[in-house]
């Protein structure tokens, strides 16, 4: 009998963790981190960067020598001329030849090695990039988050109201038997009451979707327990209302990956002048060039009546007589090629241009999104005091509403308006805290705060 008493409780436990397990709340900063390491955009970035370090391994290759080997083997049947000795023989031949050259660029207008400062930069690019990525998916998980959180308190406020409003119908009900209300405004009462079940429902609904909307930008692939953990605490730990947006600006301007990524693009673009310049400079190469062959004919004459076949030489004998050796430089010297040179470093300068626009442009874009964010932060957090004010009247109004109802002199139309009119105020006090918790957000990420501490 024990025992079946101890095995009942292990599985219970067992039960128990298993259900604990399932339905983890998961952090901000867990979702974040997860996002990074599961985003498929983000994998993609991290594959444009392992492609601009291959560019680079090229761009390295171009300073190594070319080194390419041949060799051939044929077979001439009938008459054919022997290619060692020149004369016409009808024979079967076999004919090996083998070489190997090597080349190296001396001087090629700079182009390598302004081809192997672009590959770098184009690494720091690409790593920019990824991190603005990183950047972009993080702002968007905690939007997601803040999203769940403001859905979740908001259901809350809703039952809350349903529960209030069953409890007030049982009152009316009372008040009805003892006569002190008419039976129309219980009638309105239950409308209500249905009212808050449908609001209630739709809470519901609205929390689930932002629920799997989260679970979707983190690239979960069963999200049925998904869930985040409470935590509505509002803080400005950074004390981030405390600075000027000048400040702040002038703090991005260091910090702020588009702006890292605009003038590494800046600078590949000067790279790209260069390197169209260079070619219209001479460029001089050196080559190395080593060949040899081999001849399988057996010679065939008659003496004396007799025919004589003469073996043809050693394989190794045939290639070192035959073997030969070349070596040099070549210079190669632009003279015209349809103004595609030209052409090139034309559509090069137009791409600079192009670049120093984009640069300008993200500067500007930036103080205006600085400043737009301290605007906004500080409206939110007007409007969240302001929401709170309102709810504390709210409160007020329909507490003194309660009582006017209990002893019959409101009736229940004006009754549910200030029951409404409270509901929206809370709804207001947590719509606007969110908000002003997400601006602050943003405000902190240009002035170099992460969303996550590392």
């Amino acid at each position: 009998m024990k025992k079946n008493n101890y095995v009942s409780l292990a599985f219970i436990l067992l039960a128990s963790f298993s259900i604990q397990a399932q339905t983890k709340n998961w952090t901000l900063e867990e979702c974040v981190k997860y996002a990074i390491q599961n985003n498929i955009s983000i994998k993609q970035s991290e594959l444009d960067t392992k492609t601009a370090e291959i560019d680079k391994k090229g761009a390295k290759g171009n300073f190594l020598p070319s080194v390419n080997a041949n060799a051939s083997h044929s077979w001439n049947i009938g008459l054919n001329q022997d290619i060692t000795t020149g004369l016409l023989r009808n024979q079967t031949t076999q004919f090996t030849s083998a070489g190997a050259s090597v080349g190296v660029d001396i001087y090629k207008g700079m182009q390598n090695q302004n081809t192997l400062r672009k590959a770098n930069l184009s690494i720091v690019a690409a790593k920019y990039q990824l991190v603005k990525m990183q950047e972009d998916v993080a702002l968007n998980v905690a939007n997601a988050f803040l999203q769940v959180l403001f859905n979740k308190e908001n259901l809350k406020v809703q039952q809350e109201q349903l529960a209030i409003n069953e409890k007030q119908f049982k009152r009316s009900e009372e008040l009805v038997k003892a006569g002190s209300i008419p039976r129309g405004d219980l009638l309105d009462v239950k409308a209500t009451v249905a009212t808050n079940k449908q609001n209630v429902i739709t809470a519901e609904n609205t929390l689930l979707i932002s629920k799997l909307s989260l679970a979707q930008l983190l690239q979960l692939k069963e999200f049925d327990n998904f869930d985040v953990i409470d935590d509505t605490n509002i803080k400005d730990e950074n004390n981030i209302m405390a600075q000027t947006p000048t400040a702040i600006y002038e703090k991005a301007k260091e910090n702020r990956t588009e702006l890292k990524i605009a003038k590494t693009n800046l600078e590949i673009a000067e790279k790209n002048v260069a390197i169209a310049k260079g070619a219209f400079q001479p460029t001089l190469q050196g080559f190395y060039n080593f060949n040899s062959r081999v001849s399988y004919a057996d010679v065939v004459s008659v003496s004396n009546g007799l025919v004589v076949t003469n073996p043809a030489p050693p394989f190794w004998t045939q290639f070192s007589d035959n073997k030969g050796q070349s070596f040099g430089a070549q210079l190669s010297i632009p003279i015209f090629n349809g103004f595609s040179t030209r052409n090139n470093v034309e559509r090069s300068k137009v791409s600079l241009e192009k670049s120093k626009i984009a640069l300008e442009q993200q500067n500007l874009d930036l103080q205006r999104n600085v400043y737009t964010a301290f605007t906004d932060a500080k409206g939110a957090l007007n409007a969240h005091e302001s929401s709170i004010v309102a709810l504390e009247s709210r409160q007020e109004a329909y507490n003194y509403a309660k009582e006017k109802y209990a002893v019959g002199l409101m009736n229940s139309f004006d009754f549910n308006q200030s029951q409404t009119l409270l509901t929206n105020a809370q709804s207001e006090v947590i719509r606007t805290k969110y908000d002003y918790i997400f601006k602050i957000k943003i405000l902190e990420f240009y002035f170099g705060i992460p969303i996550i501490k590392n």
